[in-house]
């Protein structure tokens, strides 16, 4: 086991070291120049542009640059943005809005999503479960910002359900909505991984034999059949948890939500590298650590996983 996780945290630290790297250059090598941007319609004066530039370290190599943002980071610097205030205390204050609609629409997803799955999979090759298959194959197939558009304009602004943007009502009328949404597309892959699970658990030999004993089908399905079915599901539920963190950058746009993709978005739109590589990191750290419990969770299950 120390073997296993020694070599996976070895891996990831190669990821993360090469998407930071990929992430850092790609921001701080776009045309324009951010500090000349910071006086707006009124330049700043060359004095103060190149103090500014020395002072975030804009006047050196790139490749010198991430090594000192990944030094900070070691002591949990995510950096420093051009209005002067640390990355980590802004995301600090918009961390609970991402975490409140993240687990909102991952709840959703565990309930409706094993829910659908179990009974479209009972009912395989049914009006049902065909039914489900082509509402997973629609909800796929819509991009994220159009669902969000429209649910804001049929349940929002017609018939008046749900609030179209903010907070202010708080939790959970303001979170529903946009959790609706963002929960869609996982949704419909938790449906699919239960349906086909609790499908091939149900011709497995074991499941012909409790029912040639005689035992009730109730409890063939709520005990055998839910516990052999729900492994794969909750691997994927696991992954798509820190997924959901990272990914809620166009819902919060959407609906006007201040969490931490709303700050991603908006440090894009004013090119605030600092701001966007801060952001990015944290966000990769998260999915990394996600990854890195799965394989925990996975390697003591299944212990043939470890010897891969």
């Amino acid at each position: 086991m120390i073997r296993f996780v020694g070599r996976r945290v070895v891996e990831l630290a190669i990821v993360f070291v090469g998407v930071t790297f990929i992430i850092y250059v790609m921001v701080f090598t776009l045309p324009g120049d951010p500090i000349a941007a910071l006086g707006g319609d009124r330049p700043l004066p060359e004095a103060v542009q190149a103090q500014l530039r020395a002072q975030y370290h804009l006047d050196e190599p790139v490749w010198l640059q991430y090594l000192r943002y990944v030094g900070g980071l070691f002591t949990g610097d995510l950096g420093t943005g051009f209005d002067g205030r640390p990355v980590g205390d802004r995301m600090a204050a918009r961390w609970p809005v991402t975490i409140t609609l993240a687990l909102t629409a991952w709840a959703i997803e565990v309930v409706v999503g094993v829910v659908l799955g179990l009974i479209s999979g009972l009912r395989s090759g049914g009006l049902v479960d065909r039914t489900v298959l082509v509402g997973t194959v629609l909800a796929t197939s819509i991009p994220v910002f159009v669902l969000g558009v429209t649910a804001q304009l049929v349940f929002g602004l017609q018939l008046g359900w749900f609030p179209i943007a903010g907070t202010s009502e708080g939790w959970p009328t303001a979170y529903l909505l946009p959790a609706i949404v963002i929960a869609l597309f996982g949704l419909a892959s938790v449906t699919r991984l239960m349906r086909g699970s609790v499908v091939d658990t149900l011709r497995s030999d074991f499941v012909r034999t409790l029912t040639a004993k005689g035992m009730p089908r109730r409890n063939i399905v709520g005990v055998h059949v839910m516990r052999n079915s729900v492994a794969p599901v909750l691997t994927f539920l696991a992954i798509d948890l820190g997924y959901l963190l990272g990914g809620t950058v166009v819902i919060e746009a959407i609906f006007n939500l201040p969490g931490i993709g709303a700050l991603l978005f908006d440090a894009i739109k004013t090119h605030e590298g600092p701001t966007v590589v801060g952001v990015a990191t944290a966000l990769i750290l998260i999915f990394l650590a996600t990854s890195v419990v799965v394989d925990l969770i996975n390697s003591v299950l299944d212990p043939r996983i470890r010897h891969e």
